[in-house]
């Protein structure tokens, strides 16, 4: 058979369009996964649709980052940057790192939302019960006290573009509420630049981020904490973030057991019911809004919500009472008798989405 010049341009452009389409290409490269503790919990990345060592490469890079941030945000390290500004910047304008002072600065909307229930200078406080958490004797009340008037989002002043100053002779700021969903946004910024666009990270199962989807499925499908085991709600990310927060559950100690999220404004640890998880489209926003609308409720959490474009939340109590709020987004759920709520996806799993817990 004789081919003709046209014909022979027709094949030749299609076989060019089926081996670099990034759809076919996103469905014959295998995943590739890695994971690194940081941050005191596992961070994992899985990564679609690249080249094996240039997927590999891209997760290092990004896994390297929130290595990075640990160094500047741990309140565990003596010698992060965080654990060195809150030696020195009492009544003194002190020069911090650029990341530092961004995450402290989209950090201050939250205290104002909340009326302070939402506030990392709650640190003097946080580190005064975290011996009773451990097993030692519950904090007095002269030693509340003296915690409580280190406490004050008020009292932090940042002076720009890379600067900030304590109004008081003793506050330390506790990024724990926020600095995790900071890094996942940065991890994912590397991993756009380095070409990824088909990607979830996955941080301690508090906060997680997808990029894009997975080849062939509508979106990430993350199945949600629920400490009633009844309602198994889950939610489909494609470019945006889910976050979750509860008290720690009672210790061993007996009596009134403490947890690890104090309310500043009581100088206890919250008593809480509830879990609640939130979806927003960057993980810095899912993870403060959802320390802060544990804080304060679901009642005055619902109101907050509104307004606030493409978020969603969902309370679940340990007896499976629920409050759901929405602008954009919806998280889907159903009962374990198999009762399905509108829009229900029934039965999705998406390939490299871990399950969460």
């Amino acid at each position: 058979m004789h081919w003709h010049r046209p014909y022979l341009f027709i094949v030749f452009l299609i076989a060019s369009v089926y081996v670099s389409s990034p759809i076919l290409r996103a469905q014959t490269e295998p995943p590739v996964y890695k994971k690194r503790y940081v941050m005191g919990t596992v961070f994992e990345v899985v990564v679609y649709g690249l080249p094996t060592d240039h997927a590999s490469a891209a997760i290092d890079k990004a896994l390297d980052e929130a290595v990075r941030l640990d160094h500047v945000m741990s309140n565990y390290k003596d010698d992060s940057d965080l654990s060195r500004m809150n030696r020195t910047a009492h009544f003194q304008s002190t020069e911090i790192p650029l990341d530092l002072y961004r995450v402290i600065e989209e950090s201050l909307p939250y205290s104002r939302l909340s009326n302070g229930r939402f506030d990392i200078s709650v640190g003097p406080l946080v580190d005064l019960w975290k011996a009773a958490i451990r097993g030692g004797p519950m904090p007095t009340v002269e030693e509340e006290a003296r915690a409580r008037y280190c406490v004050g989002y008020q009292k932090i002043e940042l002076i720009p573009p890379n600067r900030i100053e304590f109004h008081s002779d003793c506050m330390r700021l506790d990024l724990g509420s926020i600095g995790k969903g900071y890094a996942v946004d940065r991890m994912a910024e590397i991993l756009r630049a380095q070409g990824v666009r088909s990607a979830y990270i996955n941080a301690g199962g508090s906060t997680m981020y997808g990029i894009g989807t997975p080849p062939g499925k509508k979106g990430w499908a993350v199945h949600l904490r629920d400490p009633s085991n009844n309602l198994n709600p889950e939610v489909m990310l494609m470019d945006n973030s889910v976050s979750t927060s509860e008290q720690t559950a009672d210790s061993a100690l007996g009596g009134e057991s403490p947890g690890h999220i104090v309310l500043p404004t009581s100088g206890k640890p919250l008593r809480t019911k509830y879990a609640v998880n939130v979806v927003a489209r960057l993980a810095t926003e899912s993870d403060a809004l959802s320390t802060t609308l544990l804080l304060v409720g679901p009642e005055n959490g619902a109101l907050m919500i509104k307004g606030r474009k493409d978020v969603a939340a969902m309370w679940i109590s340990t007896d499976g009472e629920r409050t759901v709020a929405d602008n954009g987004v919806q998280i889907f759920w159903e009962n374990r008798a198999g009762v399905q709520t509108d829009g229900k996806i029934a039965g999705t799993k998406i390939s490299g989405s871990p399950n969460q817990k």
